[in-house]
């Protein structure tokens, strides 16, 4: 999709740098814009990332903060509106100097018997690990595993081991074999994806990003959220996109895809759409919120959700709203189980809850034991059932309660009681977020640039798994896959960034690189959206950027979308 026909009249042929006119050439529809025409063009050049200080306010740089400071780059600016522009960014060229590999998962020294083998271990037994691999002639090796430092994370985390150094997967396939019948387990990678601290500078790429700039000064059209017809249903990106009309999308944020973990498509995380709170926040994780003039902040926040009845003692806490009672994607809820702290792709529990849905969810509410109060549009409750399971009325709610809340409720919810339903989001200083008719939040996570510095909070936004030898940490904050990222600028506009990974011809971005390139870009605020195989970019109904899913295009929870503006 990236290629463009050469007698396309919207492709401006570059002239020469030093011609007196050269900056109406970057004003056209679409232009091949080298990093050093860029330079001379007036774009404002970034000293390395040393010079510059973390803490430095951020400028749009000539090239991205990405790899070794003297890769190529070359950005292609496509106008799809007044106010709306897409940049196609690569840098770097293919690098001979990554291979493919086997890694090999290392068995816990746990009592355990259960407990599962990890990516990384200590130094005593991934040397046992490699000694036994080297006695059945595999030709193993130990790394020390160091990743860069974020605000709250990273640093030595510990051992991997690995097994020859092939040209391509299939080439590696027979020493995994081998590994196999030595009693490991591993799996072929390519060395391009790590992360690991000192690399990135040396870095050769490639990288393939796509970025969507949304200036809320002369867009007219509007940036908005979608879910598609539901939220328990999933859709990709291209099908929400075309279903609204939309000139560009971007998959948004976290949601579930097993069934076991609740409904699929829901959101795992704050949802906001058209001013009407859609799913709570983890808590309180960053989410981009969307104003009615097209303007976007990042913002934390949290929850507080209500059940309340006339002349009843109390409230009975509302514990989460569209999501199937007991199963808390990303954790994060007051009294859950393993923890009550944001703990990404990790599904707790919660015996006890209380759970609203709205007509959005779906055509039925979850089934199972419990009770169930449904609401007409004016809180009155039309009907108490002793199991949950219900089409929820037009303009109207209903409430499940499991555990002991469900006689909690069934004690506040006889029919014809009117019922008090807060769905509150509260801003870091515990004031009510508010929001109006055209508000629309994505979550996402961690935080990645806040107040022009670089701020990653991995571990407070649930991204450190306690307990598992940082294997989820590495997989999925240290080492290179494709992110999707959204942030604001210093001069208000939204930036919607994809970079495409897992691929030799995209490596893909660790999350300190994401951040890096963020700031880059010259946003002063941005968060990480859900990313790997939900990373995508559409522009005018066709994906334009390389989903890494060997599926093709992963069906999302939801979308951010750029609809046009009004005709006429």
């Amino acid at each position: 999709m990236r290629a463009r026909s050469t007698d396309d009249p919207s492709v401006v042929t570059m002239i020469n740098p030093n011609q007196r006119h050269r900056r109406a050439v970057i004003t056209a529809l679409a232009v091949s814009l080298p990093v050093a025409f860029l330079a001379s063009a007036g774009a404002s050049t970034a000293a390395p990332a040393a010079a510059r200080g973390q803490n430095a306010a951020p400028s749009v740089a000539a090239h991205l903060d990405l790899g070794a400071q003297d890769l190529p780059e070359t950005r292609n600016v496509t106008t799809l509106a007044p106010g709306l522009t897409r940049t196609s960014i690569t840098r770097g060229t293919a690098n001979p100097d990554f291979s493919w590999t086997a890694e090999v998962a290392i068995p816990s020294t746990s009592a355990d018997p259960d407990a599962p083998s990890s990516a990384l271990s200590a130094e005593a037994p991934a040397h046992a690990v490699a000694d036994k691999l080297k006695a059945a002639g595999i030709p193993a090796r130990v790394e020390h595993v160091q990743s860069p430092q974020l605000a709250d994370a990273g640093g030595d985390l510990g051992y991997r081991v690995r097994a020859g150094a092939f040209a391509t997967k299939a080439d590696g396939a027979s020493t995994a074999a081998q590994v196999k019948a030595a009693g490991y387990a591993s799996s072929v990678i390519y060395t391009g994806w790590d992360g690991d601290a000192g690399t990135s500078e040396n870095t050769r790429g490639p990288w393939n990003l796509e970025v969507l700039t949304v200036d809320p000064k002369d867009y007219r059209g509007q940036l908005t959220s979608s879910f598609g017809p539901n939220l328990e249903d999933r859709e990709t990106t291209s099908q929400l996109s075309a279903a609204a009309g939309a000139l560009a999308g971007v998959n948004g944020g976290f949601f579930t895809m097993d069934p076991k973990a609740g409904a699929p498509g829901d959101p795992a995380g704050t949802a906001v759409h058209d001013g009407k709170v859609l799913s709570e926040p983890v808590g309180d994780r960053p989410s981009l919120v969307i104003g009615a003039r097209n303007e976007s902040s990042i913002q934390r926040l949290h929850w507080h959700g209500s059940v309340t009845a006339p002349g009843k003692a109390g409230e009975l806490p509302l514990d989460g709203i569209d999501r199937v009672p007991g199963l808390i994607r990303n954790c994060g809820g007051a009294g859950d189980t393993p923890t009550s702290l944001p703990l990404h792709d990790v599904t707790c529990s919660h015996a006890d809850e209380v759970v609203a849905f709205t007509p959005e969810f779906g055509a039925t509410t979850p089934s199972g034991a419990g009770a169930e109060a449904v609401l007409d549009s004016d809180g009155t409750v039309t009907a108490l059932n002793s199991t949950r399971g219900t089409a929820v009325p037009a303009g109207g709610q209903t409430i499940q309660a499991i555990g002991a809340d469900a006689d909690r409720l069934t004690s506040i919810a006889a029919v014809g009681t009117h019922l008090k339903v807060d769905t509150d989001l509260l801003t870091g200083n515990d004031k009510t977020f508010k929001n109006s008719a055209t508000t629309d939040v994505v979550n996402g996570g961690p935080m990645l640039v806040e107040n022009g510095a670089l701020n990653v909070t991995a571990k407070r936004d649930g991204m450190v798994h306690p307990g598992d030898n940082n294997s989820f940490y590495y997989g999925w904050v240290h080492k290179r896959n494709p992110r999707t990222i959204a942030g604001v600028d210093a001069q208000g506009r939204t930036l919607i960034v994809t970079a495409d990974g897992r691929q030799t011809k995209s490596l893909g971005l660790s999350i300190k690189e994401a951040a890096d390139v963020a700031r880059s870009l010259g946003m002063v605020n941005a968060i990480n959206l859900d990313g790997g195989g939900s990373t995508t970019m559409v522009q005018n109904g066709q994906v334009v950027n390389s989903p890494s899913d060997a599926a093709g295009e992963r069906p999302v929870g939801d979308a951010l979308l750029l609809l046009p503006g009004r005709k006429g």
